[in-house]
């Protein structure tokens, strides 16, 4: 694409050396942008991560190209991508309130080792661009991200004992447009107990709910003993 980069595309003392540089600054770039947030992955995991891309991707065109030797270029290529969702994996948990963290710094941690691949392969137009998208991603569009009013999940647990109450229940969140994604329910007591206990986890499907007004109008509902909003959503 640019033809000022065509002497360090070879696999030669100068085109590692350029290689190497070009990992540390597209790594450092994307990382310092996490560390800033406080996230899992920061600094040092994207350099590490992108310099050992770089690493793989280049060592299977010197194995091909000076060595001589029958291997499949893109076959260690195919590993690192592979491999990086291990360690992407690593910095995805579940919060206290059932909420996924930690996906975007997992994507980007598996786009640097790309990023590194490309790199590698001496392809440093497609890294820095990707770089620089990486970045226009996880700060600008961030914002745009926070601006936006999400209405989280909740759970509901109610108390009863008829199991028409139940029925009552349902049929009163679908008429309020609640998605129910989850529905548990445990037998208070003996095998002979008529007394239930129930959890929904609902979806309120970006509307608004007052869970005030919602749960006085389920105790109103014949046989349910007990109504309440355990916590206050998912996120």
């Amino acid at each position: 694409m640019f033809e000022v980069l065509n002497p360090v595309r070879s696999v030669d003392f100068l085109g590692v050396l350029v290689r190497m540089i070009f990992t540390l600054l597209c790594g450092a770039t994307i990382g310092l942008e996490r560390s800033y947030k406080n996230r899992s992955a920061g600094f040092r995991t994207h350099i590490l991560v992108c310099t050992g891309a770089t690493v793989a991707s280049v060592t299977g065109i010197y194995l091909y190209l000076n060595l001589g030797l029958p291997t499949d270029i893109s076959r260690i290529g195919a590993q690192v991508v592979a491999g990086l969702g291990f360690i992407g994996a690593g910095t995805i948990f579940v919060t206290a309130k059932n909420s996924l963290k930690g996906l975007t710094t997992a994507a980007g941690l598996w786009t640097t080792g790309i990023i590194g691949l490309a790199i590698g392969g001496g392809f440093y137009e497609g890294a820095v661009m990707a770089t620089i998208l990486v970045l226009v991603v996880q700060i600008w569009f961030s914002r745009i991200g926070q601006n936006m009013e999400v209405v989280p999940e909740f759970r509901l647990r109610i108390l009863y004992n008829e199991k028409a109450a139940l029925d009552d229940v349902l049929r009163m969140c679908k008429n309020e447009k609640l998605n129910i994604k989850n529905l548990q329910i445990t037998r208070m007591g003996g095998e002979e107990s008529q007394a239930y206990n129930a959890v929904l986890q609902l979806n309120p499907n970006q509307r608004k709910i007052r869970h005030d007004v919602m749960l006085l109008k389920i105790r109103e509902i014949s046989g349910v003993v007990y109504a309440e909003v355990p916590d206050e959503s998912f996120e």
